[in-house]
């Protein structure tokens, strides 16, 4: 009997295969929209937590563990304070730390912050799931007024190799301060790693500390202007930098050097572990994506509505039909599993036809979106959370047409049978 309601159900269904096929794309349209905004939320987060990967520990001054983060790694803020040259020296020569990138920050290229570094960070520097950064063009700077640009940077301001950019004192688009004495050759463009990388102007830290030879207290001194040649033949040392990133010869070694760190008695400092820190920030921005969940699951209620709206409109042209299968011996119980059924199959054609349509989009569109905006989509098994999803989408299916059967149940034979006036 269930294999002979299941073809009715089928036949009953291809009968009214226009109608139902809206029906059957609105349900498409919710999987999709549910499973893909759930699949997105998941790999933002997991590409903002790897914004940056590989580095055991940040080490700036005595801060809050957020606002290390934000200037450090998304250049959001200032520092409190800068960390002395001789500081980062003494962390290089702990015997559990394996390499140190200091980064100077404080400069800008039309609204673009500058980064001070060193030629090491194009090797440690580990994004995503551990990328090394990969130029686009060019190569790292070798010379003092060698720059170079993340990708962003040269697709906004339509820089190429060979560019000549002017640095200016301090954040904002204004160059109210600007190094105009000392111009800047761009040698590389990174590719887009979907990381703060991709803003930035990397220079190496001779070139900020020969920026500010003439310079005191945050401004310029009147008259006074080292010539290029000079600077270029002089041995530059960096007094201070913002921050340095750390990286361990031995993930276990991390708390003990942790400790050394906000321990260190020559000045206050504090070190704090990336991932942890990361998890602090997004729980301060996350419910952003759990209020696109939730329009999902609107949207996917708003479809379940329409499955009832549809086999409820329906019952009054079927009345006869189903009329005519109780006269034949078909109970209640049957009309009602005809329906379920014909609801079921319509909602599992719906959900089976959007997870298709998110794995051809996913895998379309996934190249797109690294090169464009930096996103790496992934295509992988459903989480847990997405089958739970699913289920609930199933259920809510099966209720939908559940209710429209009920009332199919209640209606008596003779009310099928009787001309309606």
């Amino acid at each position: 009997m269930r294999a002979f309601l299941l073809t009715l159900a089928l036949r009953s269904a291809w009968n009214r295969r226009f109608t139902l096929s809206l029906t059957l794309v609105s349900i498409a349209l919710s999987t999709f929209m549910l499973l893909g905004v759930d699949r997105i939320r998941g790999d933002v987060r997991d590409s903002f937590s790897s914004a940056v990967s590989g580095t055991d520990l940040i080490v700036g001054a005595r801060t809050g563990s957020v606002q290390l983060l934000l200037y450090a790694v998304f250049h959001v803020g200032a520092a409190s304070n800068n960390i002395r040259w001789s500081s980062v020296q003494a962390l290089r020569q702990q015997p559990s730390v394996a390499w140190v990138v200091p980064l100077s920050l404080g400069d800008a290229h039309r609204g673009f912050p500058v980064m001070g570094t060193s030629a090491e960070l194009f090797e440690r520097f580990r994004h995503g799931e551990r990328q090394p950064l990969q130029f686009q063009a060019g190569k790292p700077f070798g010379q003092l007024f060698d720059a170079v640009l993340g990708a962003e940077v040269a697709q906004r301001l339509g820089y190429g190799l060979g560019t000549r950019i002017t640095l200016s004192h301090g954040g904002g688009e204004l160059q109210v301060a600007d190094h105009a004495d000392k111009p800047f050759q761009v040698v590389g463009v990174l590719a887009r790693t979907g990381t703060p990388m991709d803003r930035s102007v990397l220079v190496s830290l001779e070139a900020i500390e020969a920026l500010h030879v003439d310079w005191i207290g945050g401004m310029p001194m009147p008259g006074q202007r080292t010539a290029v040649d000079a600077l270029t033949a002089a041995q530059l040392q960096p007094k201070a930098v913002t921050a340095a990133l750390v990286g361990l010869k031995s993930r276990a070694a991390v708390f003990s050097a942790q400790r050394w760190v906000n321990g260190y008695r020559d000045e206050p400092l504090m070190a704090i572990l990336p991932g942890v820190a990361m998890d602090e920030l997004w729980s301060v921005i996350g419910p952003g994506e759990q209020a696109l969940l939730l329009m999902s699951g609107l949207v996917a209620l708003v479809s379940m509505a329409g499955l009832m709206a549809v086999v409820l409109a329906g019952l009054n042209e079927r009345r006869r039909e189903l009329a005519v299968l109780r006269s034949v011996g078909a109970s209640p119980w049957h009309v009602l599993a005809l329906l379920a059924f014909e609801g079921l199959w319509v909602t599992l054609a719906g959900m089976v036809l959007g997870v298709v349509a998110l794995v051809a989009v996913t895998v379309a569109a996934a190249p797109w979106l690294q090169s464009a905006i930096g996103l790496t989509l992934q295509l992988a098994a459903p989480t847990a959370f997405q089958w739970a999803l699913l289920g609930a989408l199933l259920a809510t299916g099966l209720l939908a047409s559940v209710l429209p059967g009920w009332r199919a149940y209640r209606l008596s034979l003779s009310d099928g049978l009787s001309p309606r006036i």
